[in-house]
C-alpha cells in the first residue's frame, strides 16, 4: 500500500463513513474506490482533486505526509484546500508561534507544508497578538531598517493576495527568492512590487504564481537597544527648515 492509500483509509475511518458513501460522493463505483485504498490502482488527477475536497485536505499532504500522525484539530484549512498548516496550543488554549531560526531557515522552503517539520520548530506564545495564525522569521542583512540582522519578525498568515495592503511590510516566501522581508505594493492584478526601506537595494517584481506564503508584519523581537540613526530624508527636512528660519531672520532685519 502507498502513503496515499493509507491516508485516505485513515481519513475515511476518522470521518466514520463507508467506502460506499465515499464512492457515491466521488461519483464512482465502490470497487473503483476500494482499489485506491488497497493501493492496487492509482487515482487520476480529476479523482484526486475530488478526494482532496471530500476530506478537506490538500493534495500535497495526501501524497507526501502521513496524516495518521497529525491530529485533525491541529490543522488550519485554507482556501480551496491549497494547504493545511498545523496549529499547536499551550495549556491555556493559546496558539503557539513557531520560530523559524537561522538554522531552520534553509529547510523551510521544502518543509513549510509538512506538519511534522513545522511542529519540530521552536515555539513561543504571545497572547497579546490576538486572532490569526502567527509565525516568526529571521531578518538578514540591512535592507529593512530599523530591523537588524538577527532580529525575528512575527507575521500573521495572509490567505488571500487581495488582503495585502500597499505600503505595509510582509514576510514573503517565494519559489525563486526564498524567504524575504519587504514592503509590498500591488503593481498589477497578479504582480507584487517588493521594496526595501534601505534605498540602496532596488525594488523588484514577483508574480503571484511564484508566491508560496505571505505573512503580515505584527511585531519584532530584537536584541539591540541602540538609538536609530536619523534618515537622510529627515536630515534634509531639518536643513531646509533651518534655511527657512535664517531667511525669515534676514527679512525681519531688513
Amino acid at each position: 500500500m502507498s502513503l496515499f492509500s493509507d491516508n485516505i483509509r485513515s481519513l475515511r475511518l476518522k470521518k466514520k463513513v463507508s467506502q460506499e458513501k465515499v464512492a457515491e460522493s466521488l461519483l464512482i463505483t465502490r470497487s473503483r474506490y476500494t482499489k485506491y485504498e488497497d493501493g492496487t490502482s492509482e487515482a487520476p488527477y480529476e479523482i484526486l482533486k475530488k478526494i482532496a475536497h471530500y476530506f478537506h485536505i490538500s493534495i500535497d499532504l495526501l501524497l507526501s505526509v502521513d496524516v495518521r500522525k497529525i491530529p485533525t484539530n491541529h490543522l488550519l484549512q485554507l482556501e480551496n484546500n491549497r494547504l493545511l498548516l498545523p496549529i499547536t496550543v499551550d495549556a491555556n488554549g493559546e496558539n503557539f508561534i513557531e520560530i523559524v531560526t537561522q538554522k531552520a531557515k534553509a529547510g523551510y522552503l521544502n518543509g513549510y507544508g509538512d506538519p511534522e517539520y513545522i511542529e519540530n520548530l521552536q515555539q513561543i506564545s504571545l497572547p497579546f497578538l490576538g486572532p490569526g495564525k502567527h509565525r516568526g522569521f529571521p531578518v538578514e542583512g540591512d535592507s529593512m531598517p530599523p530591523h537588524e540582522d538577527g532580529s525575528i519578525i512575527i507575521g500573521r498568515y495572509i490567505d488571500k493576495l487581495g488582503e495585502v495592503m500597499d505600503g505595509k511590510t510582509y514576510i514573503i516566501i517565494t519559489k525563486s527568492e526564498g524567504m524575504v522581508y519587504k514592503r509590498l505594493n500591488k503593481n498589477k492584478r497578479n504582480t507584487l512590487v517588493l521594496e526595501s526601506d534601505n534605498h540602496f537595494y532596488p525594488a523588484y517584481e514577483v508574480k503571484a504564481s511564484d508566491i508560496l506564503e505571505i505573512w503580515e508584519y505584527e511585531c519584532n523581537i530584537g536584541r539591540t537597544d541602540k538609538k536609530q540613526e536619523q534618515s537622510e530624508t529627515e536630515s534634509m527636512k531639518e536643513l531646509l527648515l533651518e534655511l527657512k528660519r535664517e531667511v525669515m531672520e534676514i527679512k525681519n532685519r531688513a
